[in-house]
């Protein structure tokens, strides 16, 4: 584990965006992701290319850099309850439906979050032929070094360990997210439970709503 933590971190970094300057990396990648290279968001709605929403100014917010060229690989959110409106609903519960409210009432709002924006920049994003969750062209992998390109698959790993910060720094016991079923298998796979509370609805694909525990508070009572 320590070798792959060794070789990740020789290649990538993680930064937490707690600035005005960061956070305008981070909304530029979003754009570059969810408006040009998925075509989730309308870019139109974006004139000055920065994705951004009414969450952000109570959201925890994080890039992974790629030390070589400086670009900006990935980059996640957790979005914090609004200290103002404990009551607000967040994204999930606005756009979701929502089975098991049993769940749910039995959880103080303070501690409680949304993981969202989770996306990795088409440069960095593996071939299909490896462990990964969707491909880039072969001819992109020309501008990496072959180990930088073996460490790629580590970058949905990172983005994990984002979350995981934001809870630990931010009294986070459960928060709310949204999977598709290949991100479901994978982080199955890598032990991290996922809590259906509502049925599989296509909103920019198939995605299940759910909760997850806070990884670390879950580690500290084992």
């Amino acid at each position: 584990m320590n070798s792959v933590i060794d070789a990740f971190n020789l290649y990538f970094e993680m930064i937490s965006a707690d600035t005005d300057v960061l956070k305008q990396e981070v909304y530029k990648l979003r754009y570059q992701v969810y408006c040009l290279e998925t075509g989730f968001e309308d870019a139109k709605q974006y004139p000055l290319g920065l994705e951004f929403d009414e969450y952000d100014p109570y959201a925890k917010h994080y890039l992974i850099r790629h030390r070589r060229t400086g670009e900006y690989a990935a980059t996640t959110r957790m979005i914090l309850a609004n200290p103002s409106r404990l009551n607000a609903e967040f994204p999930l519960e606005r756009y979701f439906q929502i089975d098991d409210y049993s769940v749910l009432g039995k959880l103080n709002r303070n501690h409680l979050g949304e993981a969202s924006r989770l996306c990795v920049s088409k440069t960095f994003k593996q071939r299909k032929s490896e462990l990964t969750l969707q491909g880039i062209e072969d001819t992109s992998l020309d501008y990496f070094l072959p180990d930088e390109r073996r460490v790629f698959p580590h970058i949905s790993f990172a983005l994990i360990a984002c979350l995981i910060k934001a809870c630990d720094e931010n009294h986070i016991t459960h928060f709310f997210g949204t999977l598709e079923p290949a991100w479901f298998r994978f982080l199955s796979a890598a032990g991290i439970h996922f809590t259906k509370i509502g049925p599989l609805i296509d909103y920019h694909g198939m995605r299940w709503p759910g909760l997850i525990k806070s990884f670390r508070l879950a580690r500290r009572r084992c």
